[in-house]
């Protein structure tokens, strides 16, 4: 005898766990279905972002840029300390501890809310009578023995999973993924990265701030392609002036594991071959949709070339009443995305006529200094023949950032030249991530760059720097030019 419920949601990720909760608070019968298992065997909630991305990255990044600024700022300050050292263990014990508070989190929310957690993973087995068919399986949960459910919706949220380098096996020891990269249990003398995008440089920046001499090689000619050039400019100088070595054009020809360690055999475009020996390896070149398994046949789905499962602007399948959001579907793989996918998914099962505007969307990229942006650069601009102006202003103008010492980076507004409205805002600076919600929210409401210049910002302040850009886009003078 099978279980009914309204909605079942296939993940519990940011995507999946935030679709579960909306949908029980809109008055649903709600379950997810969730089979992650930590490294000690326990069954966890909150998918790849809380347990093994996201989270967890944030906490090492913190840990680590504190320790690099008691070994080298802290003087500055008129502070002396002497004899810093490092206690890794420590450290991934207060990570752990983060990661632990934020999914027993979740779980607290699913028995406030009442959605049942299904623990296992699902796939579909058929549709019937207006309801889809669910199992939901896991060797240590029941014994083993899969428990089938109906589900007039069904939500897919699995997430996505680490790209695979043909030739090259992860075994989380030598050659780690991101898994493998969080969990180190001392501080490699070489650590080799394969690939420059968001993953790598900040797992690269963790480790080359604990003691690491870090080498990142990327397949592409150009930095950070997609985010504008001025601050791509900028992060460049910066990363470098950091000691992080990254090698542009790199092609790699194989990977040689042994014992203590990897070998990386490249050549930078068509030049000559050469050998990067390290004691860890971290394969970081991008990330594929989790959609094994699904039993989409089942249900007359199928996924595209790449993987993903196609929907429309709303996230819906072609198959009535089955949703799928967050990695598995096209757009960005970013966990916000994802969480605002499953609050519009749970909105319209229940009737609402919500919506997503997905050129609204931030991104952060979490290194020292942040990098942040939202909207269009002005390479995209100039592509699509748009005609705007560019403001610019740098934080070593700004008070509060030369106080705090964090005064490398700038803040860019791009606005239309005729009518004034926001196109995009790119940020590089120690507070980017934080700063970008303000850029965020203006551009969601249509603002114009003259709105910004004219709200007020608490001084001092980093965010007077957004408005100072703002200003310089406008036929209104920056306050401090």
């Amino acid at each position: 005898m099978s279980q009914a419920y309204d909605v079942v949601v296939i993940g519990a990720g940011p995507g999946g766990y935030i679709a579960a909760i909306r949908a029980a608070q809109l008055g649903m019968r709600v379950a997810c279905v969730e089979g992650w298992r930590n490294p000690d065997g326990e069954l966890a909630l909150g998918g790849t972002c809380l347990n093994v991305g996201c989270i967890p990255s944030k906490a090492l990044l913190a840990s680590s840029e504190n320790f690099e600024l008691a070994r080298e700022s802290f003087d500055a300050h008129g502070i002396g300390v002497d004899g810093v050292r490092l206690d890794l263990a420590k450290m991934q014990k207060r990570k752990a501890g983060v990661v632990q508070k934020m999914t027993k989190g979740i779980e607290f929310l699913f028995r406030k809310n009442k959605v049942t957690w299904l623990k296992g993973f699902g796939c579909f087995v058929g549709h019937e009578d207006d309801a889809y068919r669910i199992e939901v399986a896991d060797d240590e949960v029941n014994g083993g023995q899969a428990q089938l459910v109906d589900a007039k919706h069904v939500i897919i949220a699995t997430g996505s999973k680490p790209r695979a380098l043909p030739g090259v096996d992860v075994d989380n020891r030598v050659v780690c993924d991101n898994v493998g990269a969080l969990a180190m249990t001392e501080v490699p003398k070489r650590l080799g990265v394969i690939g420059a995008g968001v993953i790598g440089l900040e797992l690269g920046s963790v480790w080359r701030r604990l003691g690491a001499e870090v080498t990142v090689l990327e397949a592409l000619p150009t930095f950070l392609a997609g985010v504008d050039e001025g601050v791509r400019k900028e992060a460049w100088k910066r990363f470098r002036e950091q000691g992080l070595r990254i090698e542009l054009d790199a092609r790699i020809a194989g990977v040689e594991v042994g014992a203590d360690g990897a070998r990386v055999r490249y050549s930078i475009g068509d030049g000559e071959p050469q050998v990067l020996d390290c004691d860890r390896l971290v394969v970081s070149v991008g990330r594929v949709p989790n959609t094994d398994g699904l039993g989409l046949d089942a249900v007359d789905l199928a996924v595209d070339e790449r993987g993903f499962v196609p929907v429309d602007e709303y996230c819906r399948t072609s198959a009535p009443n089955v949703w799928a959001i967050g990695d598995v579907v096209r757009g960005p793989m970013l966990a916000h995305k994802a969480e605002d996918e499953g609050v519009m998914v749970a909105e319209r099962i229940a009737g609402q006529d919500a919506r997503i505007d997905y050129g609204t969307i931030p991104w952060v990229i979490y290194t020292s200094p942040e990098i942040a942006w939202v909207g269009r650069n002005e390479e995209q601009l100039k592509k699509e023949g748009r005609a705007f102006k560019a403001g610019q202003f740098p934080f070593s103008a700004n008070g509060r950032a030369l106080g705090s010492g964090h005064s490398a980076g700038f803040v860019k507004v791009l606005a239309d030249a005729a009518t004034d409205e926001v196109l995009g805002v790119h940020i590089v600076s120690a507070a980017a991530s934080e700063l970008i919600a303000e850029a965020t929210l203006a551009m969601e409401f249509r603002a114009s760059a003259e709105d910004i210049g004219r709200v007020s910002h608490p001084h001092p302040s980093m965010s007077e720097a957004l408005r100072e850009a703002a200003l310089a886009a406008t036929d209104r003078r920056s306050l401090n030019s």
